[in-house]
């Protein structure tokens, strides 16, 4: 194993004990500017994940949720991209399903991965060209070829009304044979196991999408904005085991209103 997913992965299993020192526990809550919860748990995670990454590789930009950029301004820099707690909401609640998520970018492409649920042990990861595992092996999309025949996973619904989004999504339900909802990293784990053929999201940060790119893609399948452009820098994405992608794309490319603050984040 290449030892940057090496270093990522070890990152987020020391992020996950952090976690789970907070879970369940009784938790001060914060809200930042975009109403979204902050906790001690996620900063906590966040330093920690940078004290291991820096060991290994000084000399890399990070862009993290809680503190921002440190030391990733040039582009040709290599760097991690991080969320040390990704499913805050699930997290605060005493939901088990949150994770870490490490991705690492270089010259403009993610090219490595690890996802680290830890209330439930749960370790997914991938670098480019290597393929995307967890515990049990690789991983594998499914062969499922028909949108009719599929089941495709979604992060919320009044997101998409609020998007402009909800006629797009509701072809999208017309035209798939199965629903389900299960939000932030844990819907694409279902992709990228063979599991779901798709996962559709809105309103979401590069740190949200970094490890799961990488890691879908080298699945087998195909991820992009609702463009159909393959970046996390789009604040939309659509998951696939890539059979099923171009049907989706036509189904929700209904027009969306400009909205304040849509420009992608960089």
């Amino acid at each position: 194993m290449d030892k940057r997913l090496e270093a990522a992965i070890a990152a987020a299993q020391a992020a996950g004990e952090i976690a789970l020192r907070y879970f369940r526990t009784r938790l001060r809550v914060d809200y930042k500017v975009d109403q979204s919860p902050v906790t001690q748990a996620d900063r906590e995670c966040e330093q920690r994940i940078v004290e291991v990454l820096r060991h290994s590789f000084p000399d890399y930009g990070v862009v993290g949720e809680e503190f921002g950029e440190q030391g990733a301004a040039d582009s040709a820099r290599p760097k991690w991209i991080i969320d040390p707690i990704d499913g805050t909401k699930n997290f605060v609640r005493g939901i088990p399903y949150f994770a870490t998520l490490i991705g690492l970018e270089e010259d403009g492409e993610v090219t490595a991965g690890a996802i680290y649920a830890p209330a439930v042990d749960d370790l997914l990861y991938a670098q480019k060209g290597s393929g995307a595992f967890d515990r049990n092996g690789r991983l594998h999309v499914s062969s499922i070829g028909a949108l009719r025949d599929g089941t495709v996973v979604f992060g919320g619904l009044d997101i998409f009304r609020k998007a402009g989004r909800w006629d797009g999504f509701e072809r999208l339900v017309r035209a798939s044979g199965r629903q389900r909802g299960f939000g932030d990293y844990f819907g694409h784990t279902f992709v990228a196991r063979g599991q779901a053929e798709a996962m559709v999201e809105l309103d979401l940060k590069p740190w949200d999408l970094a490890a799961v790119k990488i890691i879908i893609e080298e699945a087998g399948g195909r991820f992009t904005d609702f463009t159909g452009a393959a970046t996390i820098y789009g604040r939309d994405a659509i998951a696939s085991n890539g059979l099923v992608h171009d049907e989706i794309l036509g189904l929700l490319r209904s027009p969306a209103p400009e909205q304040s603050g849509s420009q992608p984040l960089r």
